[in-house]
């Protein structure tokens, strides 16, 4: 149980990424002193958490709805998260999580806790197709619960590292940030190669993987 909650923990942790959501987050909260920006952390995780939540509970009726198979969306879901890998991988955020467009537009609003920050900066494609592909792989409720535990443990982590995103930024600097996010990038790459071979493997085409 303890290696299922690993993976689950890892596989949400690297697509929410709050460290390198840290820049982004200075530049909308520049204008705000230090207890509203706490505030928008706040808001900004427990968003995280209820669309993560509330997409990994309705995954399985969302795909039994519109009749998409589990071999398909881990296909559709790794390419996904390979693309947001490769993009990791060069040390940038991808268009996929939020465009510099909504990243600027949210420097202009006076709360972006919701949105933009906690959805789609943390709550992104990948980390809700990630959940989705997770819960419906799972049936029994004890591994159900672990991933809604490691999805309320990375809401924790990016809370703690948002609150404190003057000190992280301070400390790791741009090169800590870039470094941090090509590690990231070169792990979720490898869960979307293995997302991918996985769908390719429960369609029938190269059993041997």
């Amino acid at each position: 149980m303890a290696q299922f909650f690993l993976i689950a923990f890892t596989s949400v942790f690297v697509l929410v990424d709050p460290i390198a959501s840290v820049p982004a987050f200075l530049a909308m909260t520049g204008h705000c002193d230090r207890a509203r920006r706490r505030h928008m952390a706040i808001r900004a995780s427990l968003t995280c958490f209820a669309v993560l939540t509330l997409f990994a509970l309705a995954g399985p009726a969302i795909f039994k709805l519109f009749g998409i198979t589990m071999p398909a969306f881990k296909i559709a879901g790794g390419i996904i998260l390979g693309l947001i890998g490769l993009d990791m991988l060069q040390a940038r955020r991808s268009p996929t999580q939020e465009t510099p467009g909504e990243t600027s537009e949210g420097a202009e609003k006076e709360d972006v806790g919701i949105v933009p920050l906690g959805v789609p900066m943390l709550a992104g494609p990948g980390a809700i197709s990630s959940v989705m592909v997770l819960m419906a792989q799972n049936a029994d409720w004890l591994h159900r619960s672990l991933i809604i535990g490691a999805v309320g443990l990375t809401a924790l982590i990016a809370l703690l590292v948002l609150a404190a995103a003057d000190w992280v930024s301070s400390h790791l600097h741009r090169t800590g940030i870039a470094i941090f996010t090509r590690m990231m990038g070169l792990l979720l790459t490898a869960i979307a190669v293995q997302f991918v071979l996985n769908g390719i493997r429960e369609i029938g085409l190269l059993p041997q993987l």
